[in-house]
């Protein structure tokens, strides 16, 4: 009987250790990514307030040469830099070139237009804090701008 009571009481014992050690160590293992309340050209974010909440993630893959055409987005988009390189005009807001590992929130009232002039395909992480019913790009006319 003390044998069976010793072998509950060190199970119980290493179980709650075990427990401790895991969640304890996993936010050791957190890499942050971004945080912040602004768009990288400045603006304040704002979410949806027509319908539903919809997250929508997506992985955009760019090949060399290739570009999003110009557009805004109506809803918060956090992006994140997986592979390559992406160039994106802002107009009047300036030109900005994001590399793999760079995390940001992207502009929304803003138009601009990425192209991956990159040797290899770019690909992002893509995440929309949108709502049902509301279109998270919107495209826009063509700009007469030279790149």
């Amino acid at each position: 009987m003390r044998y069976a009571l010793a072998a509950v009481v060190g199970t119980i014992i290493a179980a709650t250790a075990s427990h401790a050690r895991t969640t304890g160590n996993d936010y050791k293992r957190v890499t942050p990514l971004f945080s912040g309340d602004k768009t990288v050209v400045g603006e304040t974010v704002h979410y949806p307030t027509e319908g539903p909440a919809k997250i929508t993630s997506v992985i955009v893959t760019m090949l060399p040469g290739e570009t999003t055409g110009w557009h805004t987005h109506g809803v918060p988009l956090f992006a994140y830099m997986l592979e390559g390189e992406l160039q994106v005009d802002y107009g009047a807001k300036g030109v900005r070139t994001y590399k793999k590992g760079d995390a940001f929130l992207e502009a929304m009232a803003v138009r601009h237009d990425g192209i991956n002039k990159g040797p290899v395909p770019a690909r992002v992480l893509a995440v929309f804090m949108g709502a049902q019913g509301r279109k998270n790009v919107e495209r826009g006319e063509a700009s007469t701008q030279p790149r």
